[in-house]
């Protein structure tokens, strides 16, 4: 049985990516499915409007087709986010990316697959993976 999985941001934007090398990956991923937190659809949200400049119709068609391939989407609560505190003041590590291992604790995942964490680091029992690193 493989190891739950906890899907960051960045697999997300790389999955609808055009002309990007980690695309094929990143839709591969997706396909297989896993676990996403409302802080993910949060990001995914504002990098494709922001930094993207995609329409709110076009997001939102992205993420119904992101909701169909994973579990539902883990809620945002107040113990989330006193752990991500803990964590980013305790780890060292961007507020954003500590909730994003508290979410994928909460939610009992062993992996967090994300570029922007150290692959390889472990959060009690969730181990960071980068996907899109040359093996």
């Amino acid at each position: 049985m493989s190891a739950r999985r906890f899907l960051d941001t960045n697999i997300l934007i790389y999955a609808f990516a055009k002309d990007d090398p980690r695309s094929a990956t990143a839709e591969q991923l997706l396909a297989e499915g896993g676990v996403i937190g409302i802080q993910v659809l949060n990001e995914f949200a504002n990098v494709s409007r922001r930094k993207l400049a995609l329409g709110w119709d076009e997001i939102a068609k992205r993420i119904e087709v992101v909701k169909a391939l994973v579990d539902p989407p883990a809620p945002l609560t107040q113990d989330i986010h006193d752990a991500a505190r803990a964590l980013a003041q305790a780890r060292k590590i961007e507020f954003h990316d500590a909730l994003i291992v508290a979410a994928a604790q909460a939610a009992r995942c062993e992996v967090l697959l994300t570029e922007d964490l150290q692959a390889g680091a472990r959060f009690g029992s969730l181990e960071i993976r980068n996907p899109f690193a040359a093996p």
